[in-house]
């Protein structure tokens, strides 16, 4: 249990695509100890046909958080910039008050996604750590290996938010 007395949860997540755009996956591992001491890892991963790499970053993070059961104080670490800032530097707090644009009066991307980022992290008390990727971070790496193996299968889902 964390300080707050909600239940702790480290989890780690990678996005990956073969181009960008193009077929991609996404990989997350969750960890945290049972009443009895024992820890507990649960891995996710899934594949799409056509996407981008950011998306992939994103939706690892949503899925991750979509598979817990209640409210938790969760460390969720992401060699993603893109989504790590975005929550960190506030640039997300920023687009909601523009009406999801940016300073340049675009559209920001992946506006679907991170929709549902809001969503399933509102039970949640989520510090983001941004880590190096490919630096020999063990369960960077693994992530890594499950987005690439997720985005190698056949039968690859349809990213439907991807335009």
């Amino acid at each position: 249990m964390s300080k707050n007395n909600l239940p702790k949860v480290i989890i780690y997540t990678d996005g990956a695509c073969a181009k960008n755009p193009g077929a991609g996956g996404y990989g997350a591992i969750l960890m945290f100890k049972k009443q009895n001491g024992e820890v507990v890892e649960k891995r996710l991963s899934r594949g799409f046909s056509m996407t981008t790499n950011n998306r992939m970053e994103l939706l690892a993070v949503i899925e991750a958080l979509n598979s817990l059961k209640k409210p938790c104080e969760v460390q969720l670490y992401s060699d993603s910039k893109y989504v790590t800032e975005a929550i960190n530097q506030k640039w997300l707090e920023g687009w909601i008050n523009k009406n999801w644009k940016l300073n340049s009066k675009n559209p920001v991307k992946n506006i679907d996604l991170w929709k549902k980022y809001i969503e399933a992290s509102k039970i949640h008390t989520i510090e983001f750590i941004w880590v190096k990727g490919h630096n020999s971070n063990k369960y960077n790496e693994l992530c890594d290996k499950l987005a690439v193996e997720a985005r190698s299968c056949a039968n690859l889902e349809t990213d439907t938010g991807f335009k």
